[in-house]
């Protein structure tokens, strides 16, 4: 299962990789959803499984948004807010990392995990506060019973160390550091279904939940892109790329990290523009219609920056950068073609920074998410960063997440 930033998808896989079922669940409302707006996708979810593939499941892994985070109790109640990944409050704690953290680290930015959980024990720790977890972290409890475990690839911009597999000295002396998760590889095996959960759902009581990952990385393993030169570009409500890289690439300071992958490093950076922004403006059946209308060869003189709200993350680390959205033609396909063609330079730029800092130079990028599905922006970004652009075979986070588990099982 995906857990997205407007909506969850549920994917089914047999054992030779096929695809059985699939399902999608928007949350009530967009860009702010709530612990309870997950669970209850949680369980729709499970309750909309075909008897005879809820009967013979045999293991669940899920993704959710990094670096959205939460406070919960013993019995996995939430007694905070939970922060979503691109809530940038913790500027204050982000600074007082600078002095703690080693140099340029990742957790340096307000988006960071750690930061996010400096901030949260500093206003709503709770005497109940038993566990900060990640949004991955705490659905997958929710399902085992077993609490406070997380993964690596999550526990990244928490300050893990992925190289040598421990939460790091530096960190453990924070205050409520008994808080922090025990973490776990992507898809290692945490334990079975909650009896009542597999009861209730009719769900096969020997299936195993196993540790998750993070959105962005269950889409780049359903691309499949396992060779260097590859990128994968997911153009969900923010636009993600990631790339394979034979040694690991740090630099905080343009939003750029790597998280460990196997023998490789999977290295990339999340901007907080993405297609999200085009719901603001048009649906599904507008942007197809004015998508027709545009030119993909022609350059639009429209010069946008388009943020959903002030601060940028990657390529470029500013939280004071604000939406560039202005001029608005009255013409809206002239409109979205610079809408288009603005995102299309940061993804650009983007694959440019990972290769001046030392990735390998892309030769071709899989499109995972939704936005894959608009065949003009496809030869508008093909055409802006000259190499090939390609729909993933498998597009949706959910594939991924269903790897993990069909892996492990």
């Amino acid at each position: 299962m995906d857990f997205g930033s407007s909506g969850a998808r549920a994917c089914a896989m047999a054992t030779d990789q096929s695809i059985v079922w699939q399902q999608h669940i928007t949350y009530p409302t967009r860009d702010a959803s709530t612990p309870l707006d997950w669970r209850t996708a949680l369980h729709s979810l499970l309750g909309s499984l075909p008897n005879h593939i809820a009967a013979g499941l045999q293991g669940i892994a899920l993704d959710g948004t990094s670096g959205t985070v939460l406070l919960c109790n013993n019995r996995l109640e939430p007694v905070s807010p939970a922060l979503l990944y691109n809530d940038n409050r913790a500027q204050t704690q982000a600074a007082q990392l600078e002095t703690i953290a080693p140099k340029n680290h990742t957790v340096c930015t307000a988006t960071s995990g750690l930061a996010k959980f400096l901030w949260l024990t500093r206003h709503n720790l709770s005497e109940h506060a038993a566990y900060f977890l990640h949004q991955a972290d705490w659905l997958t409890a929710l399902l085992s019973g077993q609490a406070g475990m997380s993964d690596y690839h999550n526990a990244l911009k928490t300050g893990y160390d992925v190289e040598n597999l421990c939460w790091p000295n530096w960190v453990m002396t924070l205050p409520h550091s008994h808080l922090l998760p025990h973490v776990l590889a992507p898809g290692e095996l945490i334990g079975n279904i909650q009896p009542d959960i597999a009861n209730h759902f009719g769900i096969s009581p020997h299936c195993t939940i196993h540790a998750g990952t993070t959105d962005s990385i269950a889409a780049f393993i359903a691309a499949g892109a396992n060779d260097f030169g590859v990128g994968v570009t997911s153009l969900g409500s923010t636009l993600v790329i990631k790339q394979l890289c034979a040694h690991r690439i740090e630099a905080p300071e343009y939003g750029i990290y790597s998280h460990r992958y196997g023998d490789k490093w999977l290295v990339g950076g999340a901007s907080n523009a993405g297609a999200g922004i085009l719901r603001n403006y048009f649906d599904d059946t507008q942007l197809a219609t004015l998508s027709a209308q545009i030119n993909p060869l022609q350059n639009s003189p429209l010069d946008y920056y388009p943020l959903p709200k002030i601060g940028e993350r990657f390529p470029i680390n500013d939280a004071h950068l604000a939406p560039r959205l202005t001029p608005r033609p009255a013409d809206d396909a002239a409109f979205l073609h610079g809408l288009l063609q603005a995102l299309a330079h940061i993804e650009k730029a983007g694959y440019e920074k990972l290769q001046q800092l030392g990735a390998p130079k892309i030769t071709r990028v899989l499109t995972a998410g939704g936005g894959e599905k608009n065949g003009v922006w496809q030869q508008m970004r093909s055409r802006l960063m000259g190499v090939p652009v390609v729909a993933s075979a498998h597009s949706q986070a959910a594939f991924g997440a269903a790897q993990l588990a069909t892996r492990a099982t």
